[in-house]
C-alpha cells in the first residue's frame, strides 16, 4: 500500500550553512493517496533566535521555543515515522537541505538514506503551470483549495494545504481506478456474480461538453507527462 508523507518546516532563516535551524516540522500521512490522521507534529528550539524576516513569516517567537526539545531529542522518532514512505515536499531542495543539516549535526546520514521517493510539488507546478506564480498559495488558489486560515505559515497547515495540492495535482482522488484483486481472507464473504447477460443495459453518450471537459483532462495529463501519454503517441503515429 502506497504511503506518502507531505512535509513541511519553518526554519530561523534562509542559510542551514549559516547556523540556521529549523524550528517547526509537520507531516501529513496520506496511504493509497488518502488522508489517514496519522501526522506528526513538532516544535524545536533551535538554541538560536530567529531573523526578523523569518519571524514575520512565520510568527513563532523564540520565547515559544525556549521551552521546546532539541531536533536530537525527536530524531528518532520523526525517522521512524518516515522510514519507507515516499515524501511530498513544495520546494524540496529547501527543506532537505535543512533537515539534512540537522541529521548531520546528530551524526545521522542524509534524510534519503531513510525514506523512499521525493517528490517536489514547486517542480510538478512550475511544469504543469510555466510562467505562473507556483507559490503555495498560488497553488491552492489556482486549485481551489481553502487557504482562508493561513495568515502566517505554519508547518503542519501548509502541509494539510499541500496534501490538497498535491492530490489535485495529480487529478484528484480519482486519477486512475487502481483495481486489487487479493485472494479471500479467512471469515471474508463471498459474493456471487450477477449475471448481466438478460438485463438491457442503456447506452449513455457522453454530451459535447462532457466531450470537451474530458478533452481537457487528457491534454493536461499529457502536458504533465511531457507529452509522452501513449494516447498522443498513438494519435501522432
Amino acid at each position: 500500500m502506497l504511503r506518502q508523507i507531505i512535509l513541511d518546516t519553518e526554519t530561523t532563516g534562509l542559510s542551514a550553512d549559516n547556523g540556521d535551524r529549523i524550528i517547526e516540522i509537520g507531516c501529513v500521512e496520506l496511504v493509497a493517496r488518502k488522508l489517514t490522521g496519522n501526522n506528526k507534529h513538532f516544535y524545536l528550539n533551535p538554541g538560536r533566535d530567529s531573523h526578523p524576516d523569518a519571524l514575520r513569516v512565520h510568527g513563532i517567537s523564540n520565547e515559544f521555543l525556549q521551552d521546546k526539545p532539541k531536533f536530537e531529542t525527536i530524531a528518532q522518532e520523526l525517522l521512524d515515522y518516515l522510514h519507507g514512505a515516499d515524501l511530498i515536499i513544495h520546494n524540496a531542495p529547501f527543506d532537505l537541505g535543512f533537515l539534512n543539516k540537522e541529521l548531520e549535526l546528530t551524526g545521522r546520514p542524509p534524510l534519503k538514506k531513510f525514506v523512499g521517493e521525493i517528490t517536489d510539488t514547486l517542480v510538478m507546478a512550475k511544469e504543469m503551470y510555466p510562467g505562473k506564480r507556483n507559490s503555495l498559495d498560488a497553488l491552492c488558489d489556482r486549485l481551489e483549495v481553502d487557504n482562508s486560515g493561513r495568515t502566517l505559515h505554519g508547518a503542519l497547515l501548509d502541509a494539510e494545504l499541500l496534501a490538497d495540492v498535491y492530490i489535485n495535482l495529480t487529478r484528484g482522488q480519482d486519477a486512475l481506478l487502481v483495481v486489487e484483486e487479493d485472494a479471500p481472507s479467512a471469515g471474508s464473504t463471498q459474493h456471487s456474480a450477477f449475471d448481466l447477460r438478460g438485463v438491457a443495459l442503456p447506452i449513455l453518450l457522453a454530451s459535447e461538453a462532457e466531450l470537451n471537459a474530458h478533452e481537457a483532462v487528457l491534454g493536461q495529463i499529457d502536458k504533465a507527462s511531457g507529452g509522452k501519454t501513449v494516447w498522443r503517441a498513438q494519435q501522432n503515429s
